[in-house]
């Protein structure tokens, strides 16, 4: 079935928000096309440096044609979703009490320059504690071929009915990025989803080149300790990925909008903290195909003052190993300022 063809199948209705929304599946309406300079851009926010990020020639040594995505590339294309689901469907959630708490990709096969992405996503569960509720938002992003390259969960926090100050909703109208318009080309934003019924597409297998590390499987020991590694985000960093990212939330680039959310100053977004990780276990592994799987719990943040970088400190201890698949699971910790990250954060990856 071709990705036209699918608007039309008798499986698709208009989003009607609905109360029961635990288990409704949705799609985007248009396919997202991997960019190339994109990519580049994307690498560069989030300092993925290996050079097949960047040059066709260094992601062919890998076995791959074009060049190839970061491993947290998806929240790019998340970042629509997200925010359409909750333009349209979770639209009794004030968009400035939502949270991220979680992010997991599984990785089954790289996406590449040229790729048209398709968008599948669905409201696993939802569960109430005190005043939140924690949203839980599994997706599936597959290829032209039908083939799925990045699955994995959401959870938001979020909470319905808040009465917000006035004067904080001025103020921050002046310091975020203006809205979007109520219409794009003729859609209107709320119509950007389509509803799935029936039975969810199954993941086609992971499919990857074989891989080339630095580290080889039989060098690892179960409780061996990766080498520590350092990252510096800027303001400018923030700025730079709040741009490439499509993330418009103020508290990552105004001092003003910090301070009304309780901050001591501007904050890294947790998903750029997310893509520096990637890139820590890149550097430990010298091919950034190596990662099946990168799974967060936020629990800390990244103050950056306004001359100085904010710091953070990687490490990362090996939790098992697989001898039949060549794979480990690596437990990884990030510090800064002494204040833990990550409340749990993992990594599965294939060594030579």
């Amino acid at each position: 079935m071709s990705r036209e063809q699918t608007a039309s199948q008798p499986d698709i209705e208009a989003v009607v928000p609905d109360a029961a929304l635990v288990s409704q599946r949705f799609g985007f309406r248009d396919h997202y096309e991997v960019g190339r300079e994109k990519i580049r851009e994307f690498a560069r926010a989030v300092q993925n440096l290996h050079p097949a990020h960047h040059q066709e020639v260094d992601a062919r040594k890998l076995g791959y044609e074009g060049i190839i995505a970061p491993p947290t590339f998806a929240s790019v294309i998340g970042m629509s979703a997200t925010r359409a689901l909750l333009d349209s469907v979770l639209t009794e959630y004030d968009l400035s009490q939502v949270l991220q708490t979680d992010q997991v990709f599984e990785l089954h096969r790289p996406m590449l320059a040229g790729d048209r992405i398709s968008t599948e996503i669905e409201i696993e569960s939802i569960r109430q504690f005190a005043d939140n509720d924690f949203v839980n938002v599994g997706f599936k992003l597959i290829n032209q071929d039908g083939d799925t390259a990045v699955q994995g969960t959401t959870t938001i926090v979020a909470r319905k009915g808040v009465e917000v100050d006035p004067n904080i909703v001025d103020a921050v109208e002046n310091i975020s990025m203006h809205p979007r318009p109520a219409t794009i080309a003729g859609l209107d934003t709320g119509d950007l989803l389509i509803r799935r019924t029936g039975a969810a597409p199954a993941s086609t297998p992971r499919e990857f080149a074989p891989v080339n590390t630095t580290p080889e499987f039989d060098s690892l020991v179960k409780g061996g300790e990766l080498p520590a590694g350092i990252a510096r985000v800027t303001r400018g960093d923030l700025a730079n990925y709040a741009g490439v990212s499509g993330d418009p939330n103020p508290i990552h680039f105004s001092d003003r909008a910090a301070e009304l959310a309780g901050l001591p100053t501007v904050v890294a977004h947790g998903l750029l903290t997310m893509g520096l990780a990637a890139q820590y276990l890149t550097d430990w592994l010298g091919d950034p195909t190596a990662i099946e799987k990168l799974a967060v719990r936020f629990s800390g943040f990244v103050p950056v003052p306004p001359a100085e970088a904010g710091i953070i400190e990687f490490s990362g201890k090996i939790k098992s190993i697989d001898p039949e698949r060549r794979a480990a699971t690596i437990l990884l910790s990030g510090i800064s300022e002494g204040r833990k990250l990550f409340g749990r954060a993992v990594a599965d990856v294939r060594l030579t």
